[in-house]
């Protein structure tokens, strides 16, 4: 079967590193660390694991970042080389292992990608992160049954939905109620990260806060913090009419073009009656800024002008995964106390005397109406025509893309 693998080498790497100077387009020609591959059916590591025809395989910010070579070296030793892409997914049960009871062939079913204690074989022994119920910071990664890997995608033992099928242990497998459409589905991933982050940092009625960011992160964060119940006042940034109408549909307050510069600050303190401050060089920085910002972006601009947005005693929440900034003035930590958490993947959160974890509770949500998020599913592609699929991911602007997906038949 043909999937998309990533296959870094150092001579692969910089080749393609310094030709991407040039173009996108070499991040996925034939000298890149992205290549289609004929590629052997994952073994069934344990009679615990089942196997998935997927159906959609989404395409996000963190595979392009891997792509286009910009994310963070320190996350590489939580890979296995070569691995097949894809951890946004969902897809119908092919088949199983004596003890992967409780699934039907056919089922369809989204994935939990995480590759925590459980699933490389601790089950009787966790970490503690994973006997907490936070098993997003599972300290064995690298460790048990499985090659290295944080998740389904990026770990050459498992597969992954940028093929046509991939392997899962039982504890992962997520059953899918019909009201549950396969776009839906896909977008179940983004929604628990966001969920995640939301439950850990909820806002209370009366905050104003700022989400930075309308790309899918932006705006299932938006849909995380309505389907939670919060009443708090959204505003949200968008560059693009459609993800601004997207905003508008899942509940933000207003949603905001930024302008250039320090006429973005103005924007905000307008709404929230702050007042902009120019100091002798430098950027402005609002007084009296929102109470939270959730940063769905991870650019060095965003994180810089989050900082300045928030309030003394603010809360910065990190959604988007920050590329390495190099431009990002730390001082309004230090000044204003402001505190920054970082939000990374799934975990157990008691919501409405049930405690779940946040992939489960976002298809539960889904499912009872309270996130509308199979819009969201703007453009799919066969895996083949993967060049035009990655070129448009990555121009979302021009092509008015939300989320695109590699389409896989249906089983």
């Amino acid at each position: 079967m043909q999937a998309l693998q990533f296959v870094e080498s150092v001579p692969r790497y910089a080749a393609t590193k310094a030709a991407g100077m040039l173009s996108n387009t070499a991040f996925w020609s034939r000298a890149a660390c992205l290549q289609l591959n004929e590629v052997r059916p994952a073994a069934l590591p344990g009679p615990d694991w089942l196997r998935v025809n997927t159906r959609y395989g989404g395409i996000c910010g963190t595979d392009i970042g891997t792509i286009l070579l910009q994310g963070s070296m320190s996350l590489h030793p939580y890979t296995s080389l070569p691995f097949t892409m894809g951890h946004e997914n969902t897809g119908r049960i092919a088949d199983g292992g004596d003890l992967a009871h409780g699934f039907d062939q056919g089922q369809r079913v989204v994935i939990n990608p995480l590759l925590a204690c459980e699933q490389r074989g601790f089950n009787d022994d966790p970490c503690p992160m994973c006997a907490s119920g936070r098993s997003n910071l599972c300290s064995r990664f690298r460790e048990g049954s499985l090659s290295a890997g944080m998740l389904i995608g990026f770990c050459r033992d498992t597969g992954g939905s940028w093929g046509p099928e991939f392997i899962a242990h039982k504890s992962q497998v997520i059953p899918l109620p019909d009201s549950v459409s396969d776009e839906a589905a896909v977008i179940a991933e983004p929604f628990a990260i966001a969920l995640n982050a939301v439950l850990r940092n909820p806002p209370e009625d009366d905050e104003t806060v700022l989400i930075m960011g309308a790309g899918v992160m932006g705006q299932v964060t938006l849909a995380a913090i309505r389907a939670t119940g919060s009443k708090a006042r959204i505003l949200m940034t968008a560059r693009h009419p459609f993800q601004i109408e997207m905003a508008s549909r899942l509940g933000a307050d207003e949603v905001i073009k930024p302008k250039r510069g320090v006429g973005f600050f103005h924007q905000i303190a307008e709404r929230i009656g702050a007042e902009v401050i120019k100091p002798v060089l430098g950027k402005h920085i609002v007084k009296g800024g929102v109470d939270r910002v959730y940063e769905c972006v991870g650019s060095d601009s965003t994180l810089d002008d989050a900082l300045r947005l928030i309030r003394s005693g603010g809360m910065l929440v990190l959604v988007g995964i920050p590329k390495m900034p190099s431009n990002v003035d730390w001082t309004p930590i230090w000044f204003h106390e402001i505190d920054v958490h970082g939000s990374f993947g799934y975990a157990v959160h008691e919501f409405e005397g049930r405690s779940r974890n946040t992939m489960q509770l976002a298809v539960d949500l889904i499912g009872e109406g309270r996130a509308d998020l199979a819009p969201l599913v703007t453009h799919r592609f066969r895996i083949a025509d993967y060049p035009d699929a990655l070129a448009t991911a990555t121009s979302r602007g021009r092509n008015n893309v939300i989320r695109a997906v590699f389409e896989f038949d249906p089983a």
